[in-house]
């Protein structure tokens, strides 16, 4: 693994909002990210030597690509400066991430804007979720399928039944829980809505099943948001620190990651003969905790992983090292998931609390996780949290980025 780099923070965008219903352009929802992000980092402008963006389908929602050069519109400092947009379905902004760690690490800039974008509000749930088919196989796995990727992961919950056995009402306590958390949220998507173990637990005309164990409280939300992040060198990083009288010691970086990439096929993905459901979900968590130099999950304090359908955040529990495979469950009826237990999984709330404008959930989870480590996530920290780990798949399971964020040696 190579050097670790370093987070100075960022900002994210209130994902309630309904910038379409605001009349914006996708650059308005970047602009505040940027704007918002050197309010709170006090980063120079010209410090910024480049700025990655990621987005899945900004020319689906919103005719518009090369998002890349709208940085260029934030301050006369970044002319000529280089930039590019990248795209891994809902972990686009983590491969942008990836890419500032290897620029870093290459020795070729010192600081990196990195931003998450999507507006996904300008087209009804219907067109919407045919643009989200495109992150599967689209002509094999999605064309012709209302709504294909709830149906796609309930293939997961589905394998695990098979294999294991799946009590739904699991499902459920992972929803009432995100639910719940992100009422502490004060960016997240759901913050004043309302939803129980109970009404999660029942199909009704409010929770509906959109396809095989999904019902609506089982999905993430369809959100527009942006936000923005620094990652700097070692030698930035300790410059940056010093002009503001901060402990470099205890600064947050990003200590490991992983990255895997597994077939386009869902079926293809859960090879029966592994241990594992999705080995190569499995091996990016690995790799990260290896770079990190962890030994298993309870080295970390918290994590905020992929939860866009429950069964992806049941299926979290088990391949980050929470229970052993297949027994996910355990970790729910004792309590360990919950903040204030051994090990709070997306004490943000999640894709399904917080909001999964999916270009931009990955940079969001390595903000929470930052927010976690450095003691600014206000009503949802972690008490004395110091490694938190993200999740964040793309498309179903076909991109896999894991990082582990540190204040600690």
């Amino acid at each position: 693994m190579d050097k670790c780099v370093y987070v100075l923070g960022g900002y994210q965008t209130d994902f309630s909002r309904n910038w379409s219903k605001e009349n914006k352009h996708i650059l308005a929802l970047m602009r505040e990210a940027y704007e918002g992000s050197i309010a709170v980092t006090s980063v120079e402008s010209s410090d910024i030597k480049a700025a990655f963006i990621g987005n899945f389908a900004a020319e689906l929602y919103c005719n518009q690509g090369q998002l890349g050069a709208f940085f260029l519109e934030f301050d006369s400092h970044f002319t000529g400066i280089p930039t590019a947009r990248f795209e891994a379905a809902c972990a686009s902004s983590s491969i942008a991430i990836m890419s500032a760690i290897a620029y870093v690490n290459a020795g070729i800039h010192d600081l990196i804007a990195v931003m998450g974008v999507e507006q996904m509000k300008t087209v009804d749930a219907k067109v919407g979720g045919e643009y989200l088919g495109t992150a599967a196989w689209y002509e094999r796995e999605a064309k012709g399928v209302e709504f294909p990727f709830p149906k796609l992961f309930s293939k997961l919950g589905e394998e695990y039944d098979k294999r294991y056995g799946l009590d739904q009402k699991y499902l459920a306590a992972i929803a009432a829980k995100n639910y719940h958390n992100a009422q502490k949220n004060p960016n997240a998507q759901t913050r004043n809505w309302y939803m129980d173990f109970g009404h999660a637990c029942n199909e009704s005309e409010y929770n509906p099943v959109i396809g095989g164990m999904i019902k609506v409280s089982d999905c993430s939300q369809v959100t527009d948001g942006a936000v923005c992040i620094y990652i700097a060198s070692e030698k930035y990083a300790k410059e940056y620190c010093s002009k503001r009288g901060i402990s470099f010691d205890t600064f947050p970086r990003i200590s490991g990651w992983g990255h895997t990439t597994a077939p386009m096929m869902f079926q293809a993905k859960m090879i029966e003969k592994q241990e594992f459901v999705l080995p190569m979900t499995r091996k990016a968590i690995t790799d990260a905790y290896k770079g990190a130099g962890i030994k298993d999950c309870w080295d970390l304090d918290a994590i905020e992983t992929h939860d866009c359908f429950t069964t992806t955040e049941y299926m979290a529990i088990d391949h980050f090292g929470l229970t052993p495979p297949g027994e996910s469950w355990k970790a729910l009826e004792e309590g360990i998931v919950n903040i204030g237990g051994k090990l709070p999984i997306n004490p943000s709330g999640g894709l399904i609390g917080v909001g999964h404008p999916v270009g931009a959930t990955g940079v969001r989870q390595v903000l929470d996780a930052y927010k976690q480590v450095s003691g600014k996530a206000g009503e949802y920290q972690v008490e004395g949290a110091q490694r938190v780990a993200t999740l964040n798949i793309g498309g179903t399971a076909t991109t896999n980025v894991c990082f582990v964020i540190s204040s600690k040696q």
